[in-house]
């Protein structure tokens, strides 16, 4: 590895670790994600040289992959049989979600390709090339989609302190872990690079979920990872996400704020609302229902499902649907939005 990649790395977990220390000394949520996560957002912002590399962030993402499969077991199939219905509810939920945030964006200048595709809760990266190739503006939808996903990752973990009564633990906390069939690490390297090649959607989380989660439903093996390991992830996971504001102004980002978080919070109500009638319906927890519905990344949720013990599974399958059905619709969308331009 080169000097100018190890240095910032260097930095962003020696600022990753005293953020994960601080939140856990002070005893808040998820430590060891979201403490890396805040310093390195600040230390981005003001111009410090912090990022973790691509081919890093996608093997953690692989190894949370194989632990989010390992919840797969037989039993689960007798729930399947509900989710149908609570990703049509998603479904109806993302549309109205998308429309009433395009509007809000649109009062605050964004023109309305922009707005639209900075409105998309989920799918990123491919809102962000095809609100480029529509003539929207990329930085504006970078900025806001990922502005989205950090404020849906630190409003969630307080609000699960009140919401149900359920108790937000960091992961050290639990009950002892041990290393489980390590050796499925050793097949990262194949699934990863064969999940880009068949572009399957978010490839360095899926390709390893849909891998162990074959071999933990059959009962072959499941992997597991000790505390330490499941703490490693976190934080290598939480500098990767706030690093990627890398750049971007304090004033800049001040300036973006309040419409994201506004946005935000359109998107949080909007998905609470459907997340009640789900559990009314399907008698699915509350909590669980509400991280299934809210508007992150799939890995960002992935990482609360997993470190909250909140049906890992449910909330994966969900976020998967939000992701394949707005890029099943964002082209047509996109079509649209370019034949109205002058």
């Amino acid at each position: 590895m080169s000097t100018k990649v190890l240095i910032p790395l260097s930095k962003s977990l020696a600022v990753g670790v005293i953020g994960g220390f601080l939140f856990d000394m002070a005893g808040l949520p998820l430590a060891w994600m979201l403490g890396p996560l805040v310093m390195n957002l600040i230390a981005s912002i003001t111009s410090v040289e912090v990022a973790v590399p691509e081919n890093i962030r996608f093997a953690f993402l692989g190894i949370l992959g194989l632990v989010l499969g390992s919840q797969v077991t037989p039993d689960l199939i007798s729930r399947v049989v509900d989710w149908p219905i609570s990703g049509g509810l998603l479904l109806i939920g993302v549309a109205i979600s998308t429309s009433l945030c395009a509007v809000w964006f649109r009062s605050r200048g964004f023109d309305s390709v922009t707005a639209w595709f900075s409105a998309a809760p989920g799918a990123t990266t491919a809102m962000i090339m095809m609100g480029e190739a529509s003539g929207g503006d990329p930085r504006r939808i970078a900025i806001s989609q990922s502005l989205r996903i950090i404020l849906v990752l630190l409003i969630l973990p307080p609000l699960f302190l009140f919401y149900e009564g359920s108790v937000v633990t960091d992961i050290a906390s639990e009950q002892e872990r041990l290393f489980s069939a390590p050796y499925l690490m050793l097949a990262l390297p194949l699934l990863i690079p064969l999940g880009i090649k068949l572009k399957v959607p978010t490839p360095a989380l899926l390709m390893p979920l849909f891998f162990s989660a074959l071999l933990s439903g059959f009962a072959v093996a499941r992997f597991q990872m000790p505390n330490w390991g499941m703490n490693t992830m976190l934080l290598v996971l939480g500098c990767a996400i706030g690093s990627r504001f890398r750049g971007l102004s304090f004033s800049l980002l001040r300036k973006h704020l309040f419409e994201s978080f506004v946005a935000t919070l359109i998107s949080l109500i909007i998905f609470a609302v459907f997340a009640e009638i789900i559990h009314q319906l399907l008698h699915v927890p509350r909590d669980v229902a509400l991280m299934a519905m809210a508007p992150g990344g799939i890995g960002e949720l992935a990482i609360l499902a997993v470190a909250l013990n909140l049906d890992p599974m449910f909330v994966a399958f969900h976020h998967l649907l939000r992701i394949v059905a707005l890029m099943a619709i964002a082209p047509v969308l996109a079509r649209y939005l370019k034949s109205r331009r002058p």
